[in-house]
């Protein structure tokens, strides 16, 4: 049974499918709490908006970080932000990255949709 996510605002369909959800216990760099991922989206759907967030370097628990950047993802009918774009999906390669210290920005990662849960509204196809 799929389920139908939308926008709280507006209760436009989305057309997130949960066939494209990540596991609630996959390990995000990033978090994953109060969040709902998925790996891909209608891009028809969203309005994306580039932004630079520069962090200081204590709040970063992880040694790749000083400059985050995310992406906005916005409803496309309302406008209303619900969620953001994070570069720390699944590595598009096996590679154990440059030395062999793991996964780090150099080494491409799959875009990841996070969506805040509070901005969907999820309904049940029956």
């Amino acid at each position: 049974m799929a389920s139908i996510y939308s926008c709280t605002e507006c209760g436009t369909n989305l057309n997130l499918n949960s066939t494209h959800l990540f596991p609630p216990d996959f390990y995000f760099e990033a978090g994953n709490k109060g969040t709902l991922s998925f790996s891909f989206i209608d891009s028809t759907k969203f309005r994306l908006e580039k932004e630079d967030k520069l962090r200081p370097f204590f709040e970063t628990l992880n040694y790749w970080g000083i400059q985050r950047k995310r992406t906005k993802l916005k409803c496309n009918s309302c406008g209303h932000l619900v969620g953001y774009v994070y570069d720390d999906g699944p590595p598009l390669t096996d590679s154990p990255g440059q030395f062999h210290f793991g996964p780090s920005q150099v080494i491409p990662r799959a875009p990841r949709y996070r969506f805040k849960i509070k901005a969907l509204r999820i309904t049940s196809e029956s």
